[in-house]
């Protein structure tokens, strides 16, 4: 059994053509984050029969397995992300799109610390700073 199917098992789905198409499109970018629009090119480039509607409606259900995380990074344009477990952050190129993730200690631990002297715990963030290069 492929390694898709695997995935796709173990998060509860029932494993079909469209699924592994679009499970091994994100797997062949690990480190990118891809609208449904981008999955959708990638699939008709490779010659895919796959609908964007059911790239759409494919996408979320890997996002309600947790299969994939959904950003909403610049004003409601959603992109997806294979979820690896691993808590990062991110920064956004606000002239080219490009989105760079960052882990730093010490951020991690100053938001905890701020959620501390407010009286609560923190359970989850997300962090995402808007950036353009220096001239």
């Amino acid at each position: 059994m492929s390694d898709q199917n695997m995935e796709l098992r173990k998060a509860g789905l029932k494993v079909t053509l469209p699924r592994i198409k679009i499970l091994s499109i994100l797997e062949s970018n690990p480190e990118a984050h891809l609208s449904a629009e981008d999955v959708y090119k990638s699939l008709i480039e490779a010659g895919e029969d796959v609908g964007l509607a059911t790239v759409y409606r494919v996408l979320t259900q890997f996002e309600s397995a947790g299969l994939v995380t959904r950003h909403n990074f610049d004003g409601g344009h959603s992109v997806f992300e294979l979820d690896k477990g691993d808590h990062h952050d991110h920064m956004v190129d606000v002239d080219s799109g490009t989105v760079i993730e960052f882990t730093n200690e010490e951020i991690e631990r100053l938001q905890h610390e701020i959620a501390a002297q407010h009286g609560y715990d923190l359970v989850d963030h997300s962090l995402v700073l808007y950036i353009r290069k220096k001239k």
